[in-house]
Order: C-alpha cells, then sequence, then structure tokens
C-alpha cells in the first residue's frame, strides 16, 4: 500500500498523539459526535504504545482493519496478525497495543465504545525486540 493508497478514507493530517507512537502516524477524525471514529493510518513499522481504555462501565474500542497488513496484541498475550477487513473488539481495561507490519502501511478506523467513566493511559513503547520478533 503507497503512501497514497491508504485506505478508503483520507489519510488526515501527522497524528497529535504521535509522542505515544513509535514512527510516524496520521490521524483523520471521521466523527465527533455520538461515537468517536477516527481513521488512524501508520506508516511501515509504526506501532503505538501499549495503552489501556479504562471504563467504569461500557468502554473499550472496536479497529476496523481497512488496508494494509497490522498486529494487535494483549498483554501477556501472543500477537494477531491483522489485514484489510479484520474486526478487533478491545475490551475495556487491558492493555493492548496496534500497529503496521515492518513492510506495510496500514490503516484501521478506532472507534470508540461509549463509557461511563472513560480514560485512556499510555504506557510503555513496544520495544525493538519484542516488535523486531513478530
Amino acid at each position: 500500500m503507497s503512501e497514497e493508497q491508504s485506505g478508503i478514507f483520507p489519510r488526515g493530517e501527522a497524528n497529535p498523539y504521535g509522542q505515544y507512537f513509535v514512527g510516524q502516524s496520521y490521524l483523520n477524525m471521521l466523527s465527533t459526535e455520538q461515537v468517536t471514529i477516527g481513521n488512524v493510518t501508520f506508516e511501515p513499522g509504526c506501532r503505538n504504545n501499549w495503552h489501556i481504555h479504562h471504563a467504569e462501565e461500557g468502554g473499550g474500542q472496536i479497529l476496523l482493519v481497512t488496508a494494509g497488513r497490522g498486529w494487535y496484541q494483549e498483554w501477556g498475550e501472543p500477537a494477531r496478525a491483522l489485514a484489510a477487513g479484520d474486526v478487533v473488539n478491545v475490551p475495556a481495561n487491558v492493555k493492548h497495543w496496534h500497529g503496521a507490519a515492518k513492510d506495510s502501511w496500514f490503516s484501521h478506523l478506532a472507534v470508540e465504545v461509549p463509557a461511563t467513566g472513560a480514560s485512556n493511559e499510555w504506557c510503555e513503547p513496544v520495544s525493538d525486540e519484542e516488535y523486531g520478533r513478530l
């Protein structure tokens, strides 16, 4: 997938949360009303830090993969390869990360599940060693 072919939605601008990513990502907010939906595009090798979507009730995130190849991993579990058409239901209060494969651009829609007491906690980066084993 080339830079110009980052999925069916426009790539957007440099991700304002870029300090929580290794590599370059882009964010295009598609909806900020009712349900928050962002199109996130990752350059090859880019991934976000481990993070947690906290919630007292409800919450979590749904990832709808629209283009490229990437990874999703929950803390203590093996990484799962992702490709266009895959859906990931990220439970609330579960430490995880997601990002592109080393040799592929990757795009997904990030759907924030409505929640009571929602907050995000950004944790440590996925190390080059961990990522290199994929």
